[in-house]
C-alpha cells in the first residue's frame, strides 16, 4: 500500500507512533509474539500485509476484555459481529479474545471484503465502518481514484483516520530508521503456536505444566474465563513454542503417575496424541480419520475445523453451508467425500 510520503497526515501519524522512541520499542517488543502470530494468518488468506498491523491501530495487540454490548479481544469485535462471524461468546468463553480463532475469522473477513469491493482502502473503511455502508458510498459515488491516497470520500472522520493511521505503523515498520527507532527480532521459541489439549483443567495447572506464571497463560490465552481452561469452548491452548515440549511433557508424567486424580473435580488428562501445529496453525490431529462431526453446545465451525485440521471453508462447501453458524446436534463432514 502506500508509503510514507503518500500523505502528510501518515508521516504525522507515524511520527506521533514514535515520539517516545524507548516506549515504542517496549511496546512493539511486548506485542511481537501475536503481531507474527497475526502475519502469519494474513499470508495464508492472501490478505495485504499491512493488516497484520490492524490490531495496532485497534489495541496494540493487548487482550481488551470490553464489557457488556461493547467490543473486546485484540481485534475489537462487537458482540453481534462475533455471533454473525460464528464465534462464541458467554460467560465461560469469549472467542473474541481467542487470538487463533478471532484472528483466522478476521482475515477471512477481510478477504471477502476485497472480493467484493477489490481495493483494500476500502477493506479498511469497511472494518472500521461496515461493509454495506462502504458498498453504498461505491454505489452512490464510485470507485476512488488511486489518487488520493486516502480517498475523498464521505465518511466519518475517524473512518478515514484509522485508514492513515493503519498507513502510518505500515510506515513505521517499514522504516525504522527513518523514525530512529529499532525493532525487535523475535526467536523462534517466542513465536505462538497452538497445542491441542484434550481434558479441561484449571489454568493455574496448565500454567504450571507450561513452566510459566498463571497471569502470563492467561494473556495469550485470554478467552478462558473463569478460571478454567474449557476444553468444550476451544480444542487448544496458545503457547510459546518453547514452552510446548515441558507442558507435554508435564502432562504426560502426571497421567502415568495419576497424579490428576488426587485432584477433586480435574478430569484426568490421557496423554495427548496431537501433533504441535506449527506457527501458521496446522495441527495434526488423530481423529482427522472420522468422516463426520455432531456440533456440541458451545462449539463454533471455527473450533471444529481447528479440531480436525481442516480450513473452515472447506467445511461450509463439504456441508453446504451459506455461512459461519452452526447448531448443537448438526452432523458435519469433516473430511472430503470419497
Amino acid at each position: 500500500m502506500a508509503d510514507c510520503d503518500a500523505d502528510p497526515n501518515i508521516n504525522a501519524w507515524a511520527h506521533r507512533y514514535t515520539s517516545n522512541p524507548d516506549r515504542f520499542e517496549s511496546q512493539i517488543a511486548a506485542a511481537a509474539p501475536r503481531l507474527a502470530y497475526v502475519q502469519q494468518i494474513a499470508a495464508r488468506h492472501n490478505v495485504a500485509g499491512e493488516f497484520a498491523l490492524l490490531p495496532w491501530v485497534e489495541s496494540q495487540y493487548r487482550p481488551v476484555s470490553g464489557g457488556k454490548g461493547r467490543p473486546a479481544g485484540m481485534w475489537q469485535i462487537m458482540p453481534q459481529t462475533a455471533n454473525a462471524m460464528g464465534i462464541r461468546v458467554d460467560n465461560n468463553f469469549d472467542g473474541r479474545l481467542d487470538v487463533p480463532a478471532a484472528t483466522d475469522a478476521i482475515m477471512a473477513l477481510l478477504s471477502r471484503y476485497h472480493d467484493d469491493l477489490g481495493d483494500w482502502r476500502l477493506v479498511d473503511y469497511a472494518f472500521n465502518a461496515g461493509e454495506f455502508g462502504i458498498k453504498r458510498i461505491v454505489s452512490q459515488h464510485g470507485e476512488p481514484a488511486a489518487e488520493p491516497v486516502i480517498p475523498k470520500m464521505p465518511v466519518k472522520p475517524v473512518t478515514r483516520e484509522h485508514l492513515v493511521k493503519l498507513l502510518a505503523i505500515a510506515c513505521v515498520i517499514r522504516n525504522p530508521d527513518r523514525f530512529n527507532v529499532s525493532l525487535p527480532t523475535l526467536p523462534s521459541e517466542q513465536h505462538l503456536v497452538t497445542v491441542n489439549i484434550d481434558n479441561s483443567m484449571p489454568i493455574a495447572r496448565a500454567a504450571s505444566h507450561a513452566g510459566m506464571s498463571t497471569d502470563e497463560l492467561k494473556d495469550i490465552n485470554a478467552a478462558f474465563r473463569n478460571g478454567m481452561v474449557d476444553s468444550n469452548a476451544s480444542p487448544y491452548l496458545l503457547l510459546p513454542r518453547s514452552k510446548v515440549q515441558q507442558f507435554r511433557n508435564s502432562l504426560l508424567s502426571e497421567s502415568n503417575n495419576g497424579g490428576a486424580q488426587n485432584m477433586p473435580g480435574t478430569p484426568t488428562l490421557p496423554p495427548l496424541g496431537a501433533a504441535l501445529g506449527a506457527a501458521s496453525g496446522d495441527d495434526d490431529d488423530s481423529s482427522t480419520a472420522k468422516q463426520t462431526h455432531t456440533v456440541k453446545s458451545g462449539e463454533s465451525l471455527w473450533s471444529i475445523a481447528r479440531r480436525y485440521s481442516v480450513d473452515i471453508k472447506q467445511l461450509e462447501k463439504w456441508n453446504h453451508l451459506q455461512g459461519p453458524g452452526v447448531k448443537p446436534g448438526q452432523i458435519l463432514k469433516v473430511s472430503a467425500p470419497g
